[in-house]
């Protein structure tokens, strides 16, 4: 059988909801990894047991397949935010700090605050609201499965309209990450300001050498 139909989407939220938690939303960021672009993140609040036919982590999804789903999210969900924190406060404070704000972003614009928050991951010491980590949350958790895919679609169509306006690093197709194309368009061109410069030093001094 595949391991996708075996997943009960759902263990994490029932979990909470035994605990006595009410609303209960999943939270996941896009483009932690990046050299260029903003760290984006969404809070999704899903109707409790919804099926959503196709749920996976978005990184196993194709790009088709995504874009259909978030569409698919975002008309059911019973609320859903998206944030972001900008290059400059990723060079400012740490990439895993401006992930904080992304996702604290995130849920401050759901319609209504969740009792509790499920993070993607080992880490939200920074989220200002309650939490808990789940680890590979958005292979195991429906709530944090349909957040990933909302910050990745919103993170991608963003690339794709700055590969508008800096054609000759390629971000329509690598979405900023650091595929052997962008390093050797960084080496041969330098960084564009929407690049992440403390992200680039070990690529740059590597060809200063």
């Amino acid at each position: 059988m595949d391991a996708i139909e075996t997943v009960d989407w759902w263990l994490h939220e029932r979990t909470a909801q035994s605990e006595g938690y009410g609303i209960i939303c999943g939270v996941d960021e896009a483009g932690r990894g990046c050299l260029a672009g903003p760290v984006y993140a969404a809070a999704v609040i899903l109707p409790f047991g919804m099926e959503l036919e196709g749920l996976n982590d978005s990184k196993q999804l194709s790009e088709k397949k995504r874009e259909k789903l978030f569409e698919v999210i975002t008309q059911c969900a019973v609320s859903y935010g998206i944030g972001w924190a900008s290059v400059e406060e990723i060079e400012r404070l740490n990439i895993l700090q401006a992930t904080y704000i992304a996702m604290n972003r995130a849920i401050k614009k759901l319609r209504v605050t969740p009792d509790i928050a499920l993070i993607d991951g080992n880490q939200n010491s920074g989220i200002t609201y309650p939490s808990r980590c789940i680890v590979d949350g958005d292979a195991l958790s429906a709530s944090i499965a349909a957040a990933s895919i909302l910050a990745k679609v919103s993170r991608d169509r963003l690339m794709r309209q700055l590969d508008l306006e800096h054609p000759e690093y390629g971000f329509a197709a690598h979405k900023g990450y650091g595929t052997k194309a962008h390093r050797e368009a960084i080496l041969s061109r330098g960084a564009c300001p929407i690049h992440r410069t403390a992200f680039l030093r070990k690529i740059l001094d590597k060809a200063a050498v």
